[in-house]
């Protein structure tokens, strides 16, 4: 069961908190809603590990501008991690966990579905770090989505299963990820290929791992292999909306 704890209005979006239970935990999620009252493509919006912040907030409410209905969905229970060993702490047992992963992201999916601007025949999904790989699970899982996109997940799963995937997959991740390294991007190729996956994976020259995301002044640590490249972020979101655009138009 969801419930709204705040909402904001503007002139062409309409915004509201969303709390829902998931994972042991109560979660604390962003809904954006385009103009108007009819029934639109809808988009979930996974996070990286630290959490769900104004970054995925503002991708919602630029996808709901666009006329999508999109939900950033959580995965930490409302929090958002500073400290990065606190984090893996937290994420690294979800990533080793697909039916942990699935659940957060159905949970979610839930959601969606439950608002009535959503059409449930028109729903992709896209996601960033460990929400990318979540989103990638509902898809190994059978879920029916129209498209999924991930910049810098981990794109690897349990053998066998991307044959489930029913819809495009594209992925991004930057050519100097320590964690997506060349033996990894392969290795999802040839996943994906066996499955016969409609697939495309861009690597984005010189960038590191979440090099979608800009740096925060509050984190005083960062992990190696960790950096923003604005231009590359740019370029992937640019691709992820071409990917919307394609698999799930909003005309």
């Amino acid at each position: 069961m969801t419930h709204t704890t705040h909402v904001t209005a503007t002139t062409a979006i309409t915004t509201r908190t969303v709390e829902y239970p998931a994972d042991g935990l109560t979660m604390v999620g962003h809904l954006a809603l385009p103009a108007g009252t009819d029934r639109r493509p809808a988009v979930l919006i996974g996070p990286e590990g630290p959490g769900l912040n104004d970054f995925q907030r503002r991708r919602a409410d630029a996808l709901a501008e666009l006329g999508y209905v999109a939900l950033a969905f959580d995965i930490n229970g409302g929090r958002w991690f500073t400290d990065p060993q606190e984090m893996l702490a937290h994420t690294t047992p979800l990533l080793a966990d697909p039916d942990r992963m699935r659940g957060i992201g159905h949970a979610a999916l839930d959601v969606l579905l439950a608002e009535p601007r959503t059409d449930p025949d028109r729903i992709a999904g896209i996601g960033y770090g460990t929400g990318g790989a979540i989103v990638l699970e509902l898809g190994r899982a059978g879920v029916d989505l129209r498209a999924i996109g991930t910049v810098n997940a981990l794109l690897t799963g349990r053998p066998g299963e991307a044959a489930r995937i029913r819809c495009p997959v594209w992925a991004g991740v930057g050519s100097e990820d320590p964690i997506m390294p060349p033996a990894q991007r392969d290795a999802f190729a040839a996943e994906m290929q066996a499955a016969g996956v409609d697939w495309r994976l861009v690597v984005y020259g010189g960038a590191l791992h979440a090099f979608h995301h800009p740096r925060i002044d509050h984190e005083q640590t960062v992990l190696p292999g960790i950096g923003p490249h604005p231009l590359h972020a740019q370029r992937a979101w640019q691709d992820i909306v071409g990917l919307l655009a394609e698999c799930v138009p909003v005309t």
